[in-house]
């Protein structure tokens, strides 16, 4: 394993198991987004905590993985041709995982194109307005006195949940009967609104029925009941 020794965070977070996958993260929204994935697929892996609040996606080592300085990141030692491969952002995680395991991406390349789309859905859209909606009704953006920003974000996070219910309408998941890394890549945002930023009641989320449905559905899976405290916080 001499590659991938020669990786700068494996020196700050050293492996264990250095023949596994190593998964670099926290559980937040987008990091569980692949500790879900790595559950439900099965490949061995060996998960290590990165604590954003002291900072550390920003030291030289996580840098050196990730140059945006954001959970999650994984490196795979046995990665295409057998090389160590280090990649990062949890959409293009997935769908490596996905194509690696041949799991949870259909193989009709319509269904698989499709599939990919609701990802893309999830990383451009649900994630950066879920997210600046907890902002300003959860953390410091509250003390903000103009509320136009907090009205924005809440009226598009509540759209966005519209054309979730419309697309899970008479649908299991996001791709009829088959669980796919579409639904994984939602779940935890849509979970987060809901609970951790508590702004069920802002968007109106008792009126749907179709996606509260869908998120039972998915926590009640025990993958995703495991990859949801993964890696374990201090």
């Amino acid at each position: 394993m001499a590659e991938f020794s020669a990786f700068p965070i494996a020196k700050r977070w050293p492996a264990s198991h250095p023949d596994r996958l190593q998964l670099y993260s926290l559980p937040t929204p987008n990091g569980v987004k692949v500790s879900i994935m790595l559950e439900e697929i099965g490949l061995p892996y060996e998960p290590h905590l990165i604590d954003i609040g002291n900072n550390e996606t920003w030291t030289e080592e996580f840098l050196s993985l990730n140059p945006n300085g954001k959970i999650p990141a994984i490196i795979d030692p046995n990665g295409p041709d057998g090389k160590p491969l280090g990649l990062f952002e949890s959409g293009a995680i997935l769908l490596y995982l996905a194509e690696k395991s041949g799991q949870l991406l259909p193989k009709d390349p319509a269904r698989r194109y499709e599939t990919i789309q609701w990802v893309f859905f999830q990383m451009a859209a649900v994630g950066p307005m879920f997210g600046q909606l907890g902002f300003f009704h959860k953390f410091a953006g509250r003390e903000i006195e103009d509320k136009r920003p907090l009205e924005r974000y809440r009226a598009e996070s509540k759209r966005l949940l519209g054309v979730l219910e419309k697309r899970l309408k008479g649908r299991q998941w996001i791709m009829g009967d088959e669980y796919t890394i579409a639904d994984i890549s939602l779940l935890g945002w849509v979970r987060n609104l809901i609970g951790f930023y508590g702004a069920g009641e802002l968007v109106e989320y008792d009126t749907l029925k179709d996606v509260p449905a869908w998120l039972e559905r998915g926590l009640a899976r025990p993958a995703v009941q495991r990859g949801l405290e993964i890696p374990k916080r201090a």
